[in-house]
């Protein structure tokens, strides 16, 4: 098993989609997006990855604020940043994406043994409210469950 070191993750991707697929991919940065993210700093909430023009995938509005010791060279903390996948990959989420009723979501964010900070995304649909409804009760009789067992 890899051993990597968690940076950031996003709670909310498995309660509002039903993830069907999961991605590891590079992430184009500067530096000091980097060193940012090495003091574990990073808002993944509203982030969302997307196609653009060139059929290049690109997340959105992940924040990673701005490093406080880099004073001229700083970064715009929700700039678009580029997803480094495989051809053959990049072509299957198109294919995937085009169909209709998919999007990716980006699920956490962390440094791979090599030190490479890399983003796990997910291609996934949106759960009704219904679905969501069954994962609290899921949620909750789990916990319940574990309180039983603990009190034996």
């Amino acid at each position: 098993m890899a051993e990597y070191k968690e940076i950031g993750y996003n709670r909310r991707a498995n309660f509002d989609y039903e993830i069907l697929e999961k991605y590891e991919a590079g992430i184009i940065l500067y530096g000091s997006e980097v060193k940012s993210l090495r003091s574990h700093k990073v808002n993944m909430t509203d982030a969302y990855a997307g196609l653009s023009r060139n059929n290049e995938i690109f997340v959105y509005q992940l924040h990673i604020p701005e490093y406080s010791l880099a004073n001229r060279m700083n970064h715009d903390p929700k700039r678009s940043r580029k997803l480094l996948l495989h051809k053959k990959q990049i072509q299957k989420l198109i294919g995937q994406l085009k169909k209709g009723g998919y999007t990716l979501v980006p699920i956490s964010i962390y440094f791979n043994e090599n030190g490479f900070v890399k983003l796990s995304i997910g291609l996934g649909k949106g759960k009704k409210n219904i679905d969501k409804r069954e994962t609290i009760k899921k949620r909750e009789w789990d916990r319940e469950k574990s309180r039983l067992l603990k009190g034996r």
